[in-house]
C-alpha cells in the first residue's frame, strides 16, 4: 500500500507536473448568507428555536437544570420500559453526575459503558440495548440536530443501534446551524491537528419517505429520540 506522499507524487507524475505544495488560499466570498441565519439570538432564544424544530421532527425535548437531569432520565427510561442501557465513557460523565448515575442503574438493569478494550462486546450489547445515551458536542438549533464526535470511548453503535437514543445537550453547545458546526470541526483540525474519524449529525429519529412519500420512522436507526437540554452556564 502506498504512503500518502507516494500516492500524491504518483498523481503529480501522471499529470506531468511537479507537486503543488503551497497551501490553498481560502477565498473570501462577497456574500455569506449562511452567517445570517439565527444571527444575534441569545442562548435562550436558540433553545426555543431548537424546541420549535424538534416539535416537527418527532423529537422530544426537555430543558432542565443540572439538578433535575437524573430525575428526567429516570422518567424517560421508565416510559421506555428500559431494561438495558449503553452509554459512552465520556469525559463529561463526572461533570454532569453521570458516573454515579450509571453505577446506580446497574442495580436496576443491564448497564454497559462503551470502552475501547471491550471490542466487539460493545456492539453486541448495543444491538440488544433498549436505550443509548450520549452527550452532544455541538447542537444545531436550525435543524434540531445533535453532533457527535466519535472516538474510541464512544462508538456509533450507541446512537444508532438501540431502540431509543437519549442525547444530553449542554446548553452551551447550542449554535445556530451547520455553519458553526463546520467552524468547530475546522477549529479542532487547526488546534489539535486532527478531527474525529466519524462525526455524526443526528436530527431526531431515523425516518424516510422514499416509498410513495409515506413517512416511516425508525428505518435506519432509533425509533425514539429524546434531547435533554441541561443548563451548564
Amino acid at each position: 500500500m502506498a504512503t500518502k506522499e507516494e500516492f500524491l507524487n504518483n498523481i503529480a507524475n501522471e499529470l506531468g507536473r511537479p507537486r503543488i505544495t503551497a497551501p490553498v488560499e481560502k477565498p473570501v466570498w462577497r456574500h455569506q448568507p449562511q452567517h445570517a441565519v439565527l444571527q444575534g439570538l441569545s442562548q435562550d432564544q436558540l433553545v426555543e428555536a431548537l424546541q420549535a424544530q424538534c416539535a416537527v421532527g418527532h423529537t422530544s425535548v426537555d430543558v432542565v437544570p443540572l439538578a433535575q437531569l437524573e430525575a428526567t432520565l429516570d422518567r424517560i427510561l421508565d416510559g421506555l420500559q428500559a431494561d438495558s442501557v449503553i452509554a459512552a465513557d465520556d469525559r463529561r460523565n463526572d461533570e454532569f453526575g453521570m458516573t454515579t448515575y450509571y453505577e446506580q442503574l446497574k442495580n436496576k438493569m443491564d448497564m454497559h459503558i462503551w470502552k475501547e478494550e471491550a471490542g466487539e462486546e460493545n456492539l453486541r450489547f448495543a444491538e440488544r440495548a433498549r436505550v443509548g445515551i450520549t452527550f452532544s458536542d455541538v447542537t444545531l438549533a436550525e435543524s434540531g440536530t445533535v453532533v457527535l464526535f466519535m472516538n474510541e470511548q464512544m462508538g456509533r453503535g450507541i446512537s444508532l443501534l438501540p431502540h431509543a437514543h437519549i442525547a444530553i445537550v449542554p446548553k452551551s453547545t447550542i449554535v445556530p446551524r451547520m455553519t458553526q458546526a463546520a467552524q468547530t470541526v475546522r477549529g479542532k483540525l487547526k488546534g489539535e491537528g486532527k478531527v474525529p474519524s466519524c462525526v455524526s449529525f443526528i436530527s431526531g429519529p431515523s425516518k424516510s419517505a422514499d416509498i410513495e412519500m409515506n413517512l416511516v420512522v425508525g428505518v435506519h436507526g432509533p425509533v425514539e429520540v429524546f434531547y435533554i437540554v441541561v443548563d451548564d452556564q
